[in-house]
């Protein structure tokens, strides 16, 4: 099945909020209708498989690792028709201008990622990606602290907050990261 027109979902959130199982939830579907389906994550994210998306909740798809956002058109198979892209955050700016292109050759393209940094600032480019998609989803995790809606990420450090001047990407988990709500969200330093 190939699509009239083209277009961009960005599924975004903090870490935990349930992104990737959202986007394969969409592939699942897109799998079932019969459409062609490939996915792509930078090659950084090797915290769980090297050739899946999976989420915390364990849940995984197919996919293919690469180093840049140009790496991606030459891997494009003809009968595509849906192109997803996880932990969209971590690629270059290149990714943008490639999102766009895909879905103006009439591709559907599924984003996720996350929005804000461990700092509560935007990331990388995700926020662009969300002012040109025709579809946004914002998820919200549960804040480790009072079980409010979380929609930040808290990095630990020997269990205290990370500081503003830290780097700003580390690939980890759960033992290094967390879901806060913005009154628990601590950033010394900010």
């Amino acid at each position: 099945m190939t699509h009239t027109t083209g277009s961009v979902e960005v599924i975004c959130g903090s870490m935990f909020s349930g992104k990737t199982d959202e986007l394969i939830r969409r592939l699942r579907r897109a799998t079932i209708a019969r459409q062609k389906v490939q996915v792509f994550k930078p090659a950084i994210d090797i915290r769980f498989a090297v050739e899946k998306v999976r989420s915390h909740a364990g849940s995984e798809f197919d996919a293919v690792p690469v180093k840049s956002s140009t790496d991606i058109p030459a891997l494009i198979q003809g009968e595509t028709t849906v192109v997803a892209i996880d932990e969209a955050q971590f690629f270059d700016k290149g990714i943008t201008e490639l999102v766009g292109k895909m879905a103006d050759s009439g591709l559907r393209v599924i984003v996720a990622g996350l929005d804000s940094d461990f700092r509560g600032e935007p990331f990388g480019e995700m926020p662009v990606l969300m002012a040109k998609a025709e579809k946004v989803d914002k998820l919200q995790a549960i804040c480790m602290v009072c079980g409010e809606p979380a929609s930040r990420t808290q990095r630990l450090v020997n269990g205290q907050p990370a500081g503003y001047n830290d780097p700003v990407v580390i690939v980890g988990a759960a033992e290094l990261y967390e879901a806060r709500c913005r009154q628990h969200h601590q950033v010394p330093g900010k």
